[in-house]
């Protein structure tokens, strides 16, 4: 039995879990930086044992939410560049469910995360087990299955040799360019405990790297005579530049041949804002730069993006017939949206080939130039939304822009921002000028409420020497706060800025925007006792939760109070007051159906636009 090793299958499982190792810029690092955990009756004995006893090797972090933990782990993930990733455990129940979120976000943004919720008992003896799903037509159906359709990878573990197999299938789904994504074990809580006699060889060190993908031949000599063809090119630069590490091949192709580069809100950062190629943001939360140019392009070059509707206004940007899309993507699935071209290769590998047999082209000079004037005027614009003072708001409180001047001003230029959902990424989108190329950390993938201070978490993890900035309105700050306690208890840093603008102002304002009236999202306008809504004092909420925290009226305030944040040493939470009605515009339109039938006249004028708007799409 040399050859043998008997262990619980929880015990094999972390044991195979800190044999894995990745390469991490020329450096062997463990793959798994560690593991969240929040126990009950359905990991607690097995799992837990095992993770008590690979406390020194694979640290254990307790969240304070599932899905709270889970988000934090994948900002961590993220901010790696996925070759770094951790692991979740949660009981059976509630505690799984709270996870689906974040694994339904982590599937749509591709990142790594394994989740390892507990499961009923394999036996079945004592069936229905407290927290148990009872489905009598199906006694095999639970909670854990609602994964199934967010996970990359999804088994249920009913007897402990069946890891052998399982693990390095859900190893392979975390560490691959293509399919990466969550991978979800769930774990009969019996099985956890039950032991078996595993090959030593199961455990032996495995070092992960980054799989490159050449480019076919054919695919690739195509791609090129569509460049040499093109006299206004433009590249749009999406999350997989950075997950291939390619940021410093697309800046050498944009220099050498003239390439104006626009950014989806993955790719935001893989150039910084002040190189002469940079163009901003593009769609629907785009610059009027980008957009302009994205209208007018001969050829687009979309490098390891999925071209979300956002970023291509709903199939309303690429609206030019005679314009040729080239998508270069890793993933087969992505490289073929929008009736494309397809490039089928690692962003890194493309983008040098690509330059390689475009040796002597280069954009027009014309193209060049108005892509310069583009962004200038931009530019203006931005300075003028942004100064404390800014552009009047409806009730004098500051704007989102201004708020992100302020930040911005602030700040240093490594710093990292944090944000998710609402209308402060389209904000930050347009407006945030990235320095650092990994500085600017926005979930906008699945859009998530209450991914931010978790997600901010997740990145000082990553990022412990760089200040981690995350921007909140108070409805997510609602939503999910708890881990602002974890990040204290962690002596893990972040400076949270709450946006108090009473209530869900992005929606209120796609609300007015659709013909309705203000109903349900700003707090003035909800179902309340006659006192009204409650005004929440942010400030004294993030003390209690151990933070350190004060609010400010204005944005000459605000700057002063992010200086004292960064002295601080502990998280620091800063609330203010905002506008929900201001916001900024990139030009670009959105498709959100409206009633064809009201009674509201408002309602039919903006269907009859919206009717307009359709007719831009391609069918």
């Amino acid at each position: 039995m040399a050859n043998k090793v008997r262990l619980t299958m929880a015990q094999a499982l972390i044991r195979f879990l800190c044999a894995q190792k990745t390469e991490v810029n020329g450096k062997i690092e463990p793959l798994f930086a560690g593991v969240f955990a929040i126990f009950g009756h359905g990991n607690v004995a097995g799992m837990g044992e095992a993770l008590h006893q690979a406390r020194d090797t694979l640290p254990t972090y307790r969240g304070h939410n599932e899905q709270g933990m889970a988000h934090a782990a994948i900002a961590y993930a993220k901010a790696k560049n996925r070759r770094q990733i951790m692991a979740c455990t949660t009981s059976i129940g509630p505690g799984a469910a709270n996870m689906v979120t974040a694994a339904a976000l982590a599937h749509v943004n591709r990142l790594p995360v394994l989740l390892l919720p507990g499961d009923v008992f394999a036996s079945r003896t004592p069936d229905p087990v407290l927290q148990q799903i009872e489905w009598a037509g199906d006694p095999g159906v639970n909670t854990n299955d609602c994964f199934r359709p967010v996970s990359r990878y999804f088994d249920r573990i009913t007897r402990p040799e069946q890891i052998i197999t399982s693990l390095p299938a859900a190893i392979r789904v975390l560490t691959d360019a293509e399919d990466c994504g969550p991978a979800t074990l769930a774990l009969c809580q019996d099985v956890q405990a039950e032991a078996f006699d595993y090959p030593a060889s199961f455990f032996e060190e495995t070092i992960h790297h980054l799989r490159r993908q050449p480019a076919e031949a054919r695919e690739l000599a195509e791609a090129i005579a569509a460049l040499q063809s093109a006299r206004k090119p433009l590249l749009i630069a999406g999350g997989g530049v950075h997950y291939s590490d390619a940021t410093d091949a697309m800046r050498l192709f944009a220099e050498t041949h003239g390439v104006p580069v626009a950014e989806t809100q993955a790719g935001k950062g893989a150039l910084a804002w002040g190189h002469p190629q940079y163009v901003g943001a593009i769609g629907v939360t785009g610059t009027t730069a980008a957009n302009e140019l994205a209208k007018n392009a001969d050829v687009i070059l979309a490098v390891g993006t999925r071209l979300q509707d956002f970023t291509t206004a709903s199939r309303t940007l690429f609206s030019n017939p005679d314009t040729q899309l080239i998508q270069l993507n890793v993933a087969r699935h992505d490289a073929k949206k929008h009736n494309a071209q397809s490039l089928v290769t690692d962003a890194r590998h493309g983008l040098q080939a690509l330059s390689a047999g475009l040796s002597g082209w280069s954009a027009a000079p014309d193209w060049q130039q108005r892509a310069s004037d583009c962004i200038a005027s931009w530019n203006n614009y931005y300075d003028q939304v942004t100064a404390p003072a800014g552009i009047e708001t409806t009730t004098g409180l500051p704007s989102d822009a201004q708020v992100l001047g302020a930040v911005k001003r602030a700040s240093d230029a490594g710093d990292i921002v944090v944000c998710a959902a609402g209308g402060l990424p389209g904000e930050l989108h347009k407006l945030w000028r990235t320095d650092y190329n990994k500085g600017y950390h926005v979930e906008y993938g699945y859009s998530c409420m209450g991914y931010e201070i978790a997600g901010g978490l997740g990145v000082r993890m990553a990022e412990p020497d760089r200040d981690v900035i995350v921007l909140v309105g108070d409805g997510s700050y609602m939503m999910l706060n708890s881990e602002l306690a974890t990040s204290v208890m962690l002596g893990q840093k972040v400076i949270v800025v709450v946006l108090d603008n009473r209530g869900f102002g992005c929606i209120n304002r796609l609300q007015n925007a659709t013909g309705n009236a203000s109903f349900n999202n700003l707090l003035d306008d909800c179902l309340s006792a006659d006192a009204g809504a409650p005004k929440i004092d942010f400030a004294a909420h993030a003390a209690a939760l151990g933070a350190l925290s004060e609010k400010v009226g204005t944005i000459a305030e605000l700057e002063a109070a992010i200086g004292r944040a960064k002295n601080a040493d502990r998280s620091y939470v800063i609330a203010l007051d905002t506008d929900p009605f201001m916001t900024t515009d990139g030009g670009m339109w959105w498709d959100v159906a409206v009633p064809e039938v009201s009674t509201e006249q408002s309602v039919n004028t903006a269907r009859a636009d919206y009717e307009t708007g359709k007719q831009k799409q391609p069918y």
